[in-house]
């Protein structure tokens, strides 16, 4: 159950770094929500290895090469998911801004998430 707990803080922290690399692309670049959401993604991406690898799962018995190309496989197929709902909830609501988007895609992607890294890079 720690590990879940774990799990779910690096997730918030991940969270947080989206939404702020979200936000200041949406205010200080002419990205539109669509397209800012694919760079705040892999910057969040980048974030969540670093917290999962080091203090959620703990690093695997791969090289940090194949651990990260693993962990980069998976969050690019949790992450399309997360996208597509994201993009699906703005179409369906185009009043909804768009960090309230990024909740609801954040928490639907979430469980995946775990199921891929802890059964497929970090072995638990």
């Amino acid at each position: 159950m720690g590990r879940l707990v774990r799990f779910i803080l690096a997730g918030g922290i991940g969270f947080a770094a989206d939404a702020t690399a979200l936000w200041l692309l949406l205010a200080t670049s002419p990205l539109g929500a669509l397209s800012a959401r694919v760079l705040s993604i892999g910057f969040a991406l980048c974030v969540t290895w670093q917290i999962n690898r080091h203090l959620t799962f703990f690093p695997s018995s791969r090289s940090i090469a194949e651990e990260g190309a693993r962990y980069g496989g998976v969050g690019i197929a949790t992450s399309i998911v997360n996208y597509l709902v994201y993009c699906a909830v703005l179409l369906a609501l185009p009043a909804l801004p768009p960090l309230a988007a990024l909740a609801i895609a954040s928490i639907v992607a979430m469980s995946l998430s775990f199921l891929g890294y802890s059964r497929l890079v970090f072995d638990q």
